[in-house]
């Protein structure tokens, strides 16, 4: 009876001894009881400079989270945001940096087809996680080969099977023009685009031309197509290029259906080109724009342009980029909460790949992230929309399958 009585004390104890542990604390490098830190790159300077405001709203929500919540779950964030002037070397460099010398817990919301692309291998090979990417490239949904990698956009191939739904559907004897940016993100568009134009997609492609990021100018690829005959213009530029082409088009007097992809609709870019120059331009739409008058009361809205107004002072209020990047940091911040103590990369990576009806301030009415751990595209269904000159005007719902 005693022996009885004392395994069982043992058994008790080893019991109350195990307690603690099984509540205990996790964490990988970038997180401790009071600190979680994490890193993106995206382009401070050079040709890609307007998109730094991605990086630097990501950060200042953070800042806010820190000042007005604590952070996340009692624990402060720290976001590096890095400069790669959208080179691929430069992002290596910087993305070692953060890893290696920084110790981040994982990145998010970093910019780039070609720059991620660089360094896709390597922060797989390292189990770091690669989140809410500012590209829509396939490579980004692979989540057999690269598993610690997940897109934050709409997939380029779900664009592209919206928008040539759209043209075949508008454009009863389509004459498509292109221009896209010369790297993977144009290649990876316009090849989408042809596969969902189907076996005459080389019949109605009458010209496709690319253009440098380096370039000064795309004029004289905009004067080619309109003279190709072109009656559709598939714009797939960004940056200076996208205002650049939206304005010669107008001071040419061409006037095809005008396609653009969505990461080019932001107002900083249109406001640039001259609204009165993008009037009927087609995009897809799955989320709101700074700026648009549709929106000034929009709960959502108000509440970014009071942080902007605290945190980014220097930026415009109707920086899009900079909305865009607020949100990205809106929905960071959710998967972090859903971490809870378990702050370990693969453990980010699980609530990452797992999210359900997850809203952000930037999306429109209806639209919400949803991934699984074997298909991480947060989006299947897009609207299309129409530039009016002022607003963005939702004209139809289509699902890309």
């Amino acid at each position: 009876m005693k022996l009885m009585k004392l395994c069982g004390g043992v058994a008790l104890a080893l019991a109350l001894g195990a307690a603690p542990a099984l509540a205990e604390k996790k964490y990988d490098p970038g997180a401790t009881d009071t600190t979680i830190k994490l890193g993106n790159t995206v382009p401070h300077s050079g040709p890609g400079s307007p998109y730094g405001a991605l990086g630097r709203a990501a950060t200042a929500y953070f800042e806010m989270l820190n000042d007005t919540k604590g952070g996340i779950n009692g624990r402060k964030v720290t976001v590096l945001s890095l400069d790669d002037a959208y080179s691929p070397p430069k992002t290596v460099e910087a993305t070692r940096r953060l890893v290696e010398s920084e110790q981040v817990l994982a990145l998010f919301a970093s910019l780039g087809t070609a720059t991620q692309g660089a360094v896709q291998k390597y922060l797989n090979a390292k189990g770091v996680p690669q989140l809410l990417l500012n590209t829509g490239a396939g490579r980004w949904n692979d989540p057999k080969r690269f598993p610690w990698t997940t897109p934050g956009l709409p997939m380029y191939a779900t664009e592209a099977k919206i928008l040539a739904k759209y043209i075949l559907a508008k454009q009863p004897d389509p004459k498509i023009g292109i221009l896209a940016q010369h790297d993977e993100l144009g290649k990876e568009f316009v090849r989408e685009l042809r596969a969902a134009l189907g076996p005459k997609a080389d019949q109605m492609i009458v010209q496709e031309l690319s253009y440098e990021l380096s370039d000064p100018t795309v004029d004289s690829q905009i004067i080619k197509l309109k003279n190709a005959g072109a009656n559709v213009f598939f714009n797939v530029t960004t940056g200076k290029a996208t205002s650049q082409s939206i304005r010669k088009a107008a001071e040419i007097g061409w006037k095809p259906l005008h396609v653009i992809m969505s990461g080019s609709t932001s107002s900083n870019l249109i406001q640039a080109a001259g609204p009165e120059n993008a009037v009927g331009m087609i995009t897809v739409k799955y989320r709101k724009n700074a700026g648009d008058p549709q929106y000034a009361d929009d709960p959502a809205m108000k509440a970014f342009e009071a942080f902007r107004a605290k945190y980014l002072p220097n930026v415009d209020p109707g920086n899009d980029l900079a909305f865009a990047g607020y949100a990205q940091g809106v929905v960071m911040g959710k998967i972090l909460e859903l971490c809870g103590d378990d702050l370990t990369r693969a453990n980010v990576l699980k609530q990452a790949t797992t999210l359900k009806d997850v809203t952000s301030p930037a999306l429109i009415e209806g639209v919400t992230y949803n991934t699984q751990p074997d298909d991480y595209s947060p989006f299947r269904t897009l609207s299309v929309a129409e530039f009016d000159g002022k607003l963005w005007k939702t004209l139809e719902k289509i699902t890309a399958d």
